[in-house]
Parts: structure tokens; sequence; C-alpha cells
């Protein structure tokens, strides 16, 4: 309980789209920015809205609807950055997600959800993905964990999973790897997670030695290098450092 909040999202509509033609359905992607960001961050600090673009132009991929959130509660102008203060704010924005994010834009934009109740929104899982950078990607894994029911695809970008701590992927791996091992087997849902991070990053410290400890648990974690195939997907990009030009795509 506290003070009502307005917050803002940006959305982006691939060329083409028509709000009056509820017959064409898309598939929707959240896309968490990192520490210190807003819901500009991702479209101010990178070329991601000219590369979808091109890929939608290209038939690279399906057209579909990008969303920029923020895990913030309102805008901010940070001078420091304190780990532990934007693990909290990452898990203070679980229920939001859910209960206000997807309703706002799945009950104006043209999604597979049928309503916007939890039930609805569930039923589209299949057609609704979240992925972030750096605490954008601590956010996706604190998704994964506590929303599995409405998302189906991940993509955490150069960041680990903090449930335990921070640099959890590398100080708590397997404990880590357990509970999203935990999750997934109870929930009985299929998903696909695909998660990349670069050499000069700073984030592939914490990051690689999750993925490689997933990559032990092949009954729940199917790694592979192929994207249609496997449920476990990971990209490690020779060269590259921890910022949005590096992984936008």
């Amino acid at each position: 309980q506290g003070e009502p909040r307005e917050k803002y999202a940006n959305v982006y509509l691939p060329y083409g789209y028509n709000p009056e033609d509820k017959e064409t359905k898309y598939n929707i992607l959240y896309v968490i920015h990192g520490g210190g960001g807003n819901p500009d961050a991702w479209l101010d600090c990178c070329k991601v809205k000219n590369m979808l673009d091109y890929c939608f132009h290209a038939g690279v991929a399906k057209p579909f609807i990008a969303v920029f959130p923020s895990y913030y509660k309102e805008k901010i102008a940070r001078t420091s950055y304190n780990a532990e203060a934007e693990r909290d704010k990452v898990w203070d924005f679980m229920p939001e997600l859910t209960n206000e994010l997807l309703p706002a834009v799945e009950g104006k934009y043209n999604g597979y959800a049928a309503g916007t109740s939890p039930e609805a929104l569930q039923a589209a899982r299949a057609h609704r993905g979240i992925g972030g950078f750096s605490m954008g990607s601590c956010t996706t894994w604190f998704t994964f964990l506590s929303h599995l029911p409405y998302f189906r695809t991940f993509v955490p970008l150069s960041g680990d999973c903090w449930e335990f701590g921070i640099k959890g992927g590398s100080l708590y791996a397997e404990k880590t790897v357990e509970h999203l091992c935990e999750v997934a087997a109870q929930s009985g849902l299929d998903f696909n997670i695909y998660s990349a991070t670069g050499t000069e990053d700073p984030a592939c410290e914490s990051l690689v030695p999750q993925i490689e400890e997933m990559k032990r648990h092949t009954d729940v974690f199917t790694f592979s290098e192929e994207g249609d195939t496997g449920n476990l997907h990971f990209y490690l990009a020779e060269g590259q450092v921890h910022a949005y030009e590096a992984v936008y795509n």
C-alpha cells in the first residue's frame, strides 16, 4: 500500500499494425532496462528499433510488439549504484508486472490474450516473452521463478539470477540452478531461454557458471546451439562488453 503513482512504458508497434484489425494477432516481448535506466533506455542507447524494423522487413522474424517498461516505481536520477537495493526493486516489480503492466498492454494492443484476467493472460503465455539487459536480465530470471505461467520465452542478457544473492550465478550456482529446476519441474510448463553475454563483459563471470550448471541438469534444461531445438540457448560473443550496443542484436 502507498500513494498512487503513474508510470509509462514505450510500445513498439511493427509497420502495418492496425488497431482495428482484431483478426491479426501479435506476439509480445517485454524488454527491461539495466540499472539506472528507464523506459527510454533501450531506445536511446542502441538501434534496437532499427534492428526490429529491418528484421521484420527482411523476414528474419515474424512481426511482434515490443514493450519497454521500467521496474522502478518512478523515474530516477541515480548517482550511485547499490546492487542489493536494485535487487529489492526488481522483486517489488514482480506483482506489478502481471497485475498491472500485462493487463494495461494486452487490454489495448492486439496480442493473443482473449482478456486481461489472470486466466486469459496465462492461456496466451506461448505468445509472450520477457527479456532484459543487466538488471533487466536479473528481472528476467526472477520472472521465470515468479511468473512462469504467464511467459514462455525468456531472454536474459548479461545478467545472472540473484535469487540467493548478488552474483548468485557464480557464488551460489548449484543452489540457484536447483531452484530454477524445481520451479520449472513443478510448473510442468514448456519454456525457452535465450541467453547471451560477451567475453569482455563483467557479467560473463557470473552468467557463464550458471549456464554451465544448467546444462548439467538435462532432465529440465536441454541445451542447444540451434534456436529451434532444445529449451536452453546461450551465445558468448567474443570481445563484446557490458553495453546496450553490444547486446541488442
